[in-house]
């Protein structure tokens, strides 16, 4: 069967893969078993060869690539739950992270990424954002790649020389502006945030693979030192997810999703974000699911997350929650509205009563209709529960099957090198003039030329001679050549504003 036990209350508690794609949300406190539920769940979609991707924050969820061990406690819960089945078992694990040091390096361009999702990741405010949206239209309109920090500065540079004409063009762009945007990018550069610009970019097809047995992949994104930057951490999950949607094509329903997206730390997502970009990411949410996508948002508390997008999240797990405060109390509350009432036990009492492993759960069953909740102790996860050492994961990294198209970084000509000798010409001193040797007593006199000293020059420069191509023919083969790297590609811009290809 398609489907994912969860665990037992008053009956069996299943996942169904037809309606995995419905969206969830794992909640609860600090130590109440969020990471484990997010490994069960991990786990049982990788069985059912489904590809998954997850963050790890914290480092214990690198544990999926390790069996696990039948403890007294594991013991003790198989023997309550009946698993006449388990055993310790290692999943297919590859390790990413934008840092490159336990994993593979992530990276986009800035092209890729775009205005409005580079704006919340250097923090600028809204007049600065219309800015940089400028300068993005100005580099797509021209064929200018933007791959890395480099590649914007040169723009921004561009701009700053430019500001008269770009403005008369495109809109108003001030120095002001564009000073406080290149002091944003040299804020991420300085927190390491440049390593994730660049090439080879990620291929979306590399997340959602199989393994020869036929189970899905879990890519695993080191982030514990990402967290510590938390506007870097959701802007790229965001992104992440900005990619699925617009390049994915829609396949409707199908039996079993093409990839589950665990979102951590999801209030970070829409901590301090403008209502335009929470209405997208909202828009996002709602129309991946066409694409085959399923999102699992995991949060300590259920209001981390906006209603209009909590209302969407069909498949819920929700922990324990400490009731301490008088936000604790009114996010209890709103949990226990939040799920369809069973008539066995109050929901909002059970909520504060959980034990560690034991959660209120509901899912999407045939033809939809949720599950009443039921009070559930969870299933084991059959990998191990907790961190890997570094030998075991440079074993697993040497291992991996896309360690060569990721670990060399590549650095193609962009908008930094085309702007650069574009400015060449301009910048090159005129040579003196060579004096004309003296005429001959007597000779006739030389033909004066039709243009001036001046006009010969910078005729020569932009047309040049026989000798040396012109500013112009070098303009034009740099264009051609820019034209030629993205030929069959036209330049379009999603609902996040990153690019997708048509």
């Amino acid at each position: 069967m398609n489907d994912i036990l969860l665990g037992k209350g008053e009956r069996e508690v299943h996942l169904l893969g037809r309606y995995a794609n419905r969206h969830g949300l794992v909640a609860g406190a600090t130590g109440t078993g969020k990471s484990v539920s997010l490994m069960v769940m991990a786990e049982g979609f990788s069985r059912l060869g489904v590809p998954v991707f997850l963050a790890d924050v914290k480092g214990d969820l690198a544990g999926l690539c390790q069996p696990g061990s039948a403890s007294d406690r594991i013991k003790a819960r198989i023997d309550r739950l009946g698993l006449a089945d388990w055993a310790p078992a290692a999943n297919p694990v590859v390790f990413w992270d934008l840092y490159g040091a336990k994993g593979h390096p992530v990276r986009a361009s800035v092209s890729e990424l775009g205005p409005t999702l580079l704006a919340r990741m250097l923090e600028i405010n809204d007049t600065q954002e219309g800015v940089l949206q400028v300068g993005f239209r100005v580099a797509d309109d021209n064929g200018l790649l933007l791959l890395d920090l480099d590649d914007l500065r040169a723009l921004l540079a561009f701009l700053s020389e430019n500001a008269k004409q770009v403005s008369a063009q495109y809109g108003l762009v001030s120095p002001q502006s564009i000073a406080a945007i290149q002091r944003a990018i040299l804020r991420l550069d300085s927190g390491g945030g440049a390593k994730f610009f660049g090439e080879p970019a990620l291929d979306l097809a590399d997340f959602m693979r199989q393994e020869m047995s036929g189970r899905g992949i879990i890519n695993v994104l080191s982030a514990e030192q990402l967290i510590l930057k938390p506007r870097l951490y959701a802007t790229f999950l965001l992104w992440m997810l900005s990619e699925l949607f617009e390049n994915l094509p829609e396949v409707g329903d199908l039996p079993l999703p093409k990839l589950v997206f665990f979102f951590d730390e999801a209030h970070l997502l829409f901590t301090d974000a403008p209502p335009a970009l929470t209405q997208r990411v909202e828009q996002v949410v709602r129309l991946i699911r066409s694409k085959g996508v399923g999102v699992y948002f995991i949060s300590q508390l259920p209001d981390d997350v906006p209603d209009a997008i909590l209302g969407q999240l069909g498949n819920r797990v929700q922990h324990a929650l400490r009731a301490f405060t008088p936000r604790d109390q009114k996010a209890v509350r709103t949990a226990a509205e939040t799920f369809p009432p069973n008539p066995s036990f109050k929901v909002v009492d059970a909520i504060t009563q959980l034990g560690v492993g034991e959660a209120l759960v509901t899912t999407l069953q045939d033809g939809g209709v949720p599950l009443p909740v039921e009070r559930t102790f969870m299933v084991p996860p059959r990998c191990r529960i907790g961190a890997i050492t570094d030998d075991e994961r440079a074993t697993l990294r040497a291992r991996s099957p896309v360690g060569g198209k990721y670990d060399t970084a590549l650095n193609r000509e962009s908008a930094y090198e085309m702007l650069n000798r574009r400015a060449e010409p301009a910048a090159a001193p005129t040579p003196a003039p060579t004096p004309a040797p003296a005429p001959a007593p007597n000779a006739p006199s030389a033909q004066v030329p039709a243009e001036g000293g001046v006009s010969s020059t910078v005729k020569d420069w932009l047309f040049g001679t026989r000798r040396r191509q012109g500013a112009i023919e070098a303009m034009a083969k740099s264009t051609m050549r820019t034209v030629g790297n993205q030929l069959g590609r036209q330049i379009l811009r999603g609902v996040l504003g990153g690019l997708t290809r048509r």
